[in-house]
């Protein structure tokens, strides 16, 4: 058998940053500890949102649909590290791998684009509050969706294909938390400048115009606001804003980091350290941040969760 076919039979071994940590016990407790908040809190509001007719609108439509990309996305990730960690077992078959790989991409693209139709959408609801439910009618709002799911799916695909397909002889180790390209094409035993160059376009397409589009968005949010004469009306958009920033810059920073810059301005341990951040931190917390504080969130939760908890007395 040829040295770059091995890995077919043998798979890979992940030594990511558990492996590297002073402390891996409490750090595979925090993992374990975030997948289950992102399980419950993502999990709640996925429930509430499909359960409750009050929750039927655009904005929350398209928030089901970042809680749904969430929880997907962490549980690619987090089960297994927590149960490599456990089992002392950090083995990956070659399939597994690419199939990882495969959906961390994909979920991953979608949440790039998502969060941009979600700027979007908070746009028109501030500046354009009377054309509301015309531009953001429940149509245009699956096909916002749609749009977040195909072509990241499709790039993520085609993706995975390619890098899958280089021999991999260098070692089976790869020095990351999963099976993600960049760590992975170090144990390549081929050039792969082109394709860098390739991944990087990918990052630059994936990321840039949606982080634009939002910067746009929050940018005309925020004359707007600043020119409302209520000053609740200008403290509540203000919140609900810098909230939705907040999950912009945890999840984008990271991001760009990993797949804009060269490889040479991070570190193996540097990157595992921002793929824990989007990863596992940011779907733990953004429903924390955009919807479990919100009111009209915690009152459906609370008649969806009264159906099923109350007692029914029967009247006589």
């Amino acid at each position: 058998m040829e040295p770059g076919n091995s890995t077919l039979e043998s798979g890979f071994i992940l030594v990511g940053i558990l492996d590297g940590s002073s402390s891996p016990e409490l750090l595979c407790a925090t993992i374990a500890a975030m997948y289950v908040l992102a399980l419950f809190s993502n999990g709640l509001l996925i429930l509430a949102i499909t359960l409750d007719v009050y929750l039927h609108v655009p904005m929350y439509l398209l928030l089901g649909q970042l809680s749904l990309m969430d929880l997907l996305l962490t549980s690619v990730i987090s089960p297994k590290a927590v149960m490599d960690f456990l089992l002392r077992d950090n083995t990956i078959t070659f399939g597994g791998c690419a199939l990882q790989m495969f959906l961390e991409l994909a979920l991953g693209g979608a949440e790039d684009l998502l969060l941009a139709f979600m700027a979007y959408d908070r746009y028109v609801a501030i500046c354009h509050p009377l054309n509301y439910m015309i531009l953001m009618r429940p149509s245009i709002c699956w096909l916002m969706a749609a749009i977040s799911w195909i072509p990241a799916s499709l790039s993520a695909l085609v993706y995975t294909i390619y890098t899958m397909q280089y021999p991999f002889c260098k070692s089976r180790e790869i020095r990351h938390l999963f099976c993600e390209i960049p760590p992975l094409l170090k144990l390549a035993c081929a050039d792969t400048s082109t394709y860098e160059l390739m991944v990087y376009v990918m990052g630059v397409t994936l990321l840039i115009p949606p982080l634009a589009a939002i910067l746009a968005s929050y940018s005309l949010i925020l004359f707007t606001v600043l020119n409302m004469p209520s000053n609740e009306g200008r403290k509540k958009a203000l919140v609900t804003c810098s909230s939705h920033l907040t999950v912009v810059g945890m999840y984008y920073g990271p991001l760009t980091v990993m797949y804009i810059l060269p490889s040479s301005y991070h570190t193996s341990k540097q990157e595992n350290i921002l793929s824990f951040l989007y990863t596992i931190v940011t779907p733990a917390l953004n429903p924390l941040i955009y919807s479990l504080r919100n009111r009209e969130v915690s009152g459906s939760l609370k008649r969806v969760l009264g159906k099923w908890l109350l007692p029914v007395h029967p009247t006589f």
